[in-house]
């Protein structure tokens, strides 16, 4: 079953492709009017149901690092946000759905990608369970939601509680008056140990002492540190500190309560499982009824297998500034996986920049690429 043929084919339809699709909207809509030249076709794949990317997902207490004024992508500034503290995951599907019917992008979904391609006569072949798509260039933005990253323990499987990772997590209802451990030191272990503090007993277990950002720190800032230190490094300069030189925690205000009245604090990191139970190298043991895995994700990538992409250390080589381009793979572009593919690429006030300049490189491919076929 063919699916379809685009110049650019985006997987991805969160809030990095979506800001992908943004300016690929602004190439049609300035073509429409007689600026620039012809815009590349496009469409964008989405797994999911319904849109809002991964937001759909998160827990019901969540709230962004800024208020809504800092957390918009490119075209359309987030709604106002009426409720106490700073926006609710809620929020930010009910604007990821907005932005994407205001720019009427051509999102298609349930789509499952099942892999990428070379495609006999030159670009890309993705294969997914609704059709094939032939393109001249891919833009890969699939986030890592999809593949929950959780540490190997001894005994794991002997442990008779329940186990759950983050992307499971919606809310503190079902472990009332249960014996938790929370294990992770970033922001989603922080979150949540304190989300769960008024319904459960709570132990909260990290690999190092926890490490707060000064409280006064939020999204802007830590946007502004992410760019310094990814601009000076591409500069060959020294960086002068990026997010992880000030600390691992936004103390956002539910954190900074528990903290505050002495109810987060750390254990260290548990070395095994026991049916029952959690030990500690020191012999110490607890009997706990579920494990909270709040220990991060890696990329989704496994649909690229098909292509031998090279890999520098645990990502695909890129290139470019920002690098979202592959290093070996010409019109395979990478958008919003975190700094590695632009500064602070996986929020939302932080993907607006890569997203811009991946478009325009995927642009500048597509022009390469017709010259290329009207010189056979």
């Amino acid at each position: 079953m063919t699916a379809g043929a685009v110049d650019v084919l985006v997987i991805g339809g969160g809030q990095a492709g979506l800001a992908a699709g943004f300016y690929l909207h602004r190439l049609a809509r300035d073509a429409a009017r007689g600026r620039g030249g012809p815009a590349p076709s496009y469409a964008i794949l989405d797994a999911n149901d319904q849109p809002g990317g991964a937001w759909q997902y998160y827990w019901d207490t969540l709230e962004l690092f800024s208020p809504a004024a800092y957390s918009s992508l490119p075209g359309y500034r987030m709604p106002p946000w009426t409720g106490a503290g700073n926006p609710s995951a809620e929020h930010v599907v009910a604007y990821l759905r907005a932005y994407e019917d205001r720019y009427g992008l051509p999102v298609h979904r349930p789509v499952t990608v099942h892999a990428v391609e070379d495609h006999p006569e030159g670009g890309y072949r993705t294969r997914t369970d609704r059709g094939t798509w032939a393109s001249t260039v891919v833009i890969n933005a699939t986030g890592s939601w999809r593949r929950p990253f959780i540490p190997r323990i001894a005994g794991t499987q002997e442990f008779t509680g329940t186990q759950l990772h983050t992307t499971g997590y919606r809310g503190r209802e079902p472990f009332a008056g249960r014996r938790v451990v929370v294990v992770g030191g970033g922001n989603s272990g922080a979150q949540i140990a304190a989300d769960l503090l008024p319904a459960a007993s709570v132990t909260w277990v990290t690999r190092r002492p926890p490490r707060y950002l000064p409280d006064e720190v939020d999204g802007r800032a830590l946007f502004a540190l992410a760019t310094d230190h990814v601009q000076a490094v591409g500069r060959g300069e020294p960086s002068p500190g990026g997010v992880g030189s000030l600390g691992d925690i936004v103390a956002v205000p539910p954190v900074r309560r528990a903290r505050d009245a002495g109810r987060l604090k750390a254990q260290p990191m548990f070395s095994a499982f026991t049916p029952t139970s959690i030990r500690w190298d020191d012999g110490r043991t607890l009997e706990v009824d579920a494990v909270l895995w709040c220990t991060g994700f890696r990329p989704d990538l496994a649909h690229l297998r098909p292509l031998g992409l090279s890999m520098d250390g645990t990502v695909p080589a890129t290139v470019g500034d920002p690098s979202t381009g592959s290093g070996d793979r010409p019109g395979l572009f990478f958008l919003g996986y975190g700094d590695w593919c632009g500064p602070a690429s996986a929020t939302l006030i932080g993907v607006g920049a890569p997203a811009r300049a991946t478009v325009a490189a995927a642009t500048d491919h597509l022009t390469r690429a017709l010259e290329n076929s009207r010189r056979k």
